[in-house]
């Protein structure tokens, strides 16, 4: 009986001891978005007291009151709605366009399109970012949603998530539409297309997260108020001359954050099946 019973407890001690380590790294990955919530519903002087506290003596909505009536968050928010929805759509539609193109067409210099697609993956966006202003600017679209969009409407690692999805979906299958008549582009859109929804729901979150959150680019080519994408308010809008007003800027982080959980809440599904079964190609 001993030698029956120790694994059995070796495997609910090592499962305890799981379950243990992930709830303590759950918390303490929490901890961050719990005070910033928190803060947000803070004045400025009960967040600069000492010592801190958790909660709130005298929850205040003047922070978010703030945001939505004189700040113009609705516009803000427009803004990055409108830029990150159209990166979407266009990294959605091209990406899938090459990685089709490269995971099951035969044309000269495939292997070396990809391997720049793969190179182009190690190159720092900071470095383009001169010349890609440059050229935004030659073509007289600063300040305008063409210059926050179009810089951004195809990426490598769409190219590249894509391309190691579709590699998955049986030749036979591509084989057999042309035998009967179908040209590329209604394969790609009526066959290829509808097996890769794991794939495009991760190309959606990704896409989306990264564009919500982009700052650097909306900073140099948004130029007036009207044009901010959240990113851009949020940092201008949070420091005055007296210091940052941190209530403000934990209050503007929240709205900033929400629409993404959301998001991510309705295709998680996807998403983790989509890393998944793209690991496995």
């Amino acid at each position: 009986m001993t030698t029956i019973t120790r694994p059995r407890r070796r495997i609910e001690w090592s499962r305890g001891a799981t379950y243990l380590a992930l709830t303590i790294g759950l918390i303490l990955t929490l901890m961050p978005f719990i005070w910033m919530l928190l803060g947000s519903f803070k004045t400025q002087g009960e967040l600069l007291q000492r010592p801190i506290t958790w909660w709130p003596e005298q929850a205040t909505l003047d922070n978010y009151s703030r945001w939505l009536t004189q700040l113009d968050y609705g516009q803000f928010f427009v803004n990055s709605v409108v830029v990150a929805v159209a990166v979407v759509i266009g990294n959605i539609v091209f990406c899938s366009m090459v990685a089709y193109a490269l995971a099951k067409l035969d044309f000269p210099g495939k292997k070396a399109l990809f391997g720049l697609v793969l190179l182009t993956l190690m190159v720092p966006g900071v470095v383009t970012l001169v010349p890609m202003f440059v050229l935004v600017a030659n073509m007289g679209l600063v300040n305008t949603y063409p210059a926050l969009i179009l810089p951004f409407l195809a990426g490598p690692l769409g190219v590249f998530l894509m391309r190691q999805f579709i590699m998955g979906v049986p030749d036979a299958l591509l084989e057999a539409a042309r035998i009967d008549g179908a040209g590329e582009f209604r394969i790609f859109t009526r066959i290829v297309l509808p097996q890769c929804g794991p794939a495009i729901a991760t190309l959606a979150i990704l896409t989306f997260l990264g564009s919500w959150n982009n700052f650097l680019w909306p900073l140099v080519v948004a130029q007036t108020e009207k044009m901010y994408t959240l990113p851009v308010a949020l940092s201008l809008y949070s420091v005055g001359s007296n210091g940052t007003y941190y209530g403000l800027l934990m209050a503007g982080s929240v709205l900033v954050v929400t629409p993404i959980l959301i998001l991510f809440l309705f295709l998680q599904r996807y998403f983790v099946q989509g890393i998944a079964m793209t690991g496995l190609k």
